[in-house]
């Protein structure tokens, strides 16, 4: 018998019991790593709360279905489809194919589970080069549903379209128009608008790049997450986590996208845990310099005892490292 669970939603900012969408089962998105580096040791406590809610359910007597992604194309070098493509990035740094680099820090990403105790046979890895036909027909649903255009980098959602845009967040939409500190890709039709496919360089030739019925290029960073989930936990599903800088850009776009396509509800609880911060503040492998969890097997400490250290602090709340 399944017992009953309490959680804190971001979508409502409160805590609710958990109604399943199906009894007895519960069915869990936890968004991935790009796999163009190593994971420092901050993106790591997602995975590390992600395993700890599946483990509350288990114990709980719950059936769990959870799926993490592996985003190995398309994530620009910021949230606003601005820069390159991390993986094109990361192969130009090390000299290596796109392909190869993904398979690499794949295989690092799966070597950093397994020390931390958090079992693959428990979960499913979609791909995003794996899933490129779903994604182009979410795309092509959202055309035909009028939410598109077309712009001469890629397609782009047009968030004017969903007036629920700017509740998942509560975004200020005006002030991030006067606060913007980038210039803005001045064919958007409103600056939350977001790639849906973006076109390869007339110029250049990518490395991970695929034919399309708007052109040859490579799919958003939000869409391959709405894709991947609706493909292996249905439209509506019970569960999706993530860092707290999800919120207002990723997984705002992934409920426009998917509540607009589908026309029904995406997710019914949102669960985001906090940053890991060392002395400098947030962690983040932006830079060269970061540390990983092989870094602290070096120096002496076990995966295990990072993970317990993870624990010694509540999932919503900051922790600091040194």
């Amino acid at each position: 018998m399944s017992l009953d669970i309490r959680l804190y939603n971001t979508a409502t900012k409160s805590i609710e019991d958990f109604e399943p969408i199906k009894k007895g089962e519960v069915s869990i998105y936890s968004c991935g790593p790009t796999v163009y580096n190593y994971a420092q040791i901050g993106n790591l406590r997602a995975y590390v709360f992600a395993d700890t809610l599946r483990r509350v359910f288990v114990s709980s007597h719950y059936n769990v279905k959870h799926v993490i992604n592996i985003t190995d194309v398309g994530h620009n070098t910021d949230d606003g489809d601005n820069g390159e493509d991390k993986m094109e990035k990361g192969s130009r740094r090390e000299g290596k194919s796109a392909w190869d680099i993904a398979k690499m820090y794949t295989d690092a990403y799966f070597k950093d589970l397994e020390a931390l105790n958090i079992p693959f046979k428990d979960y499913t890895f979609p791909r995003a080069t794996d899933h490129i036909p779903e994604q182009i027909a979410l795309i092509r649903q959202l055309e035909e549903k009028g939410y598109t255009y077309q712009t001469t980098d890629g397609i782009y959602f047009d968030t004017s379209k969903f007036k629920e845009y700017a509740d998942f967040a509560h975004l200020d939409v005006e002030g991030l128009k006067s606060g913007a500190r980038v210039e803005e890709n001045k064919e958007k039709r409103n600056i939350t608008d977001f790639a849906l496919w973006k076109f390869s360089p007339k110029d250049e030739k990518r490395q991970m790049e695929w034919e399309s019925p708007w052109g040859k290029g490579f799919p958003g960073w939000h869409i391959e997450c709405s894709a991947m989930a609706m493909k292996y936990l249905g439209h509506h599903f019970d569960i999706h986590t993530g860092g707290i800088d999800h919120i207002p850009v990723h997984h705002t776009n992934e409920i426009a996208q998917s509540e607009c396509a589908t026309g029904e509800k995406f997710v019914n609880y949102w669960m985001h845990n906090n940053f890991l911060n060392d002395t400098t503040g947030k962690m983040s492998k932006s830079g060269e310099d970061f540390l990983t969890l092989s870094t602290l097997i070096e120096k002496g400490y076990e995966p295990l005892s990072y993970r317990y250290f993870l624990l010694t602090a509540h999932y919503r709340k900051e922790l600091s490292f040194s």
